[in-house]
């Protein structure tokens, strides 16, 4: 799939940048934001398919908690190739192909969504929506590539954010739906969303770019797995990403179950914490290219966790309002705390980087190479999160008929992320130069952290 390659590339390079480079990135960047958009809404369109999924499909709340399951676990598996993809066949090549493999799970879905459908067949399809949730991986990658270290919070806030969109989006599509069709007419929704694939990977084919200094690096991977902060970093982003999209697939099923909503009612409230949540993630992203990533991070899960009381508090004494209250500040923080994470991936590979003695541009190279390779793994596991919150969920209402006990969980699990982001990246902070703190102690750090040009990751 020739046409369309870049082979100078040098975003770093302020003249290259203000003269070239941004008008090309930003261009990529709204047409990767429209793409992983559409993903996002296919990876969870089995948010909304439950919905429609009435007493004479005789399917149980514990089956439909694991059709929403089984679209999260293939959807962050599917991340690690797909992360790799772009380097291989081109950002802009990748997004057409990933596009239109979109299609696959879509067309299938239209064809056996009716009552009398096997559940094995169900969950077929619910795996092949998984694929969705790869366009995420490669396209924060490509991104990735296209900007400037001072730029990449916004920027991959921005395409994450608006990507995120696509959850809420498909949800407003079936509150449509059932509000006016009725809950027996699911392939209305699936039908929407073909031509609006087309459409993505067309302009895709039209206007995005590949970058030719864009390689795989299998040394980059291999160093990027034996990192210790590639693991830190996964596990914190569990928390973040993961409770954003665990939550995005359950809710609408939570109050069903739980609050006794119709789908109707349920649909009506479905797609606004995923949409405040998406909405967030960019000004997650900006406050930590100003304020560090790790501080705003730190704050985050101190905030979820208190969310996440209110949420406990809520399902015992069996108030909606106030239940809906604490979710919905959980997608917002959890919005925030997911571009404010993927803020600290490069700056903290940036200060490895000065760490091995390295500076100036073979810093930033050195920076690009093992955040590039980290990204994919990281989204991958962080992505693992919604899967263990649907099981969660699926086991808690099983036991006791509530997600009062995953809830608790959650609460305990946000507590564990502010330990370690406290001990790992603010206790002992040392700092490198070009705006970004490193990750380890040291001596004088502290005194260098008050000199012009340091700041934190």
């Amino acid at each position: 799939m020739g046409g369309r390659w870049i082979e100078r590339w040098e975003p770093e390079d302020e003249t290259f940048w203000r003269e070239k480079g941004e008008r090309i990135a930003r261009r990529n960047l709204v047409f990767s934001v429209l793409s992983e958009h559409i993903g996002f809404s296919i990876w969870s369109l089995w948010s909304v398919m439950v919905l429609f999924m009435g007493p004479q499909y005789g399917i149980d709340p514990a089956g439909k908690f694991f059709l929403i399951a089984t679209a999260t676990f293939v959807g962050a598996l599917i991340r690690v190739p797909y992360t790799f993809a772009v380097a291989r066949f081109g950002g802009r090549n990748w997004t057409i192909v990933s596009a239109l493999l979109l299609l696959l799970p879509t067309g299938v879905a239209y064809a056996v969504m009716e009552p009398g459908t096997s559940y094995g067949t169900f969950l077929l399809v619910a795996a092949l929506t998984g694929v969705g949730g790869g366009n995420f991986a490669s396209s924060m990658t490509n991104i990735n590539a296209f900007f400037p270290l001072r730029k990449k919070g916004w920027a991959l806030g921005l395409n994450a954010g608006g990507g995120n969109i696509g959850v809420p989006v498909v949800q407003l599509v079936g509150l449509l739906v059932i509000g006016t069709a009725g809950a027996l007419h699911p392939r209305i929704v699936l039908g929407v969303y073909i031509p609006l694939i087309v459409v993505a990977a067309l302009c895709a084919a039209l206007f995005m770019d590949n970058l030719a200094p864009v390689k795989n690096d299998t040394g980059a991977a291999k160093e990027a797995v034996r990192a210790g902060h590639t693991w830190i970093m996964a596990f914190l982003y569990i928390g973040t990403f993961g409770s954003f999209i665990g939550y995005s697939f359950a809710f609408g099923l939570v109050l069903q179950t739980q609050f006794g909503r119709t789908p109707l009612q349920a649909a009506s409230l479905t797609f606004i914490g995923p949409l405040l949540g998406s909405l967030i993630r960019p000004v997650g992203g900006s406050l930590a290219d100003r304020h560090g990533g790790a501080r705003i991070t730190l704050w985050t899960f101190a905030a979820m966790a208190a969310s996440t009381g209110v949420v406990v508090y809520a399902s015992v004494v069996e108030s909606l309002t106030v239940f809906l209250v604490g979710f919905i500040g959980l997608f917002v923080l959890s919005g925030l705390g997911n571009g404010s994470t993927y803020k600290m991936i490069p700056a903290i590979f940036l200060a490895q980087g000065h760490r091995r003695g390295l500076s100036g541009e073979a810093a930033e190279a050195y920076g690009r190479r093992l955040s590039g390779a980290a990204m994919g793994l990281i989204g991958a596991v962080g992505a693992l999160g919604g899967l263990g919150i649907n099981l969660a969920f699926r086991q808690s209402f099983q036991t006791s008929g509530t997600g009062t006990a995953a809830f608790v969980a959650f609460l305990l699990f946000y507590a564990a992320c502010m330990v370690v982001t406290w001990a790992v990246y603010l206790r002992r902070p040392a700092v490198v130069p070009d705006t970004a703190e490193g990750v380890e102690g040291g001596d004088g750090a502290r005194e260098k952290a008050r000199q012009p040009g340091y700041a934190e990751v």
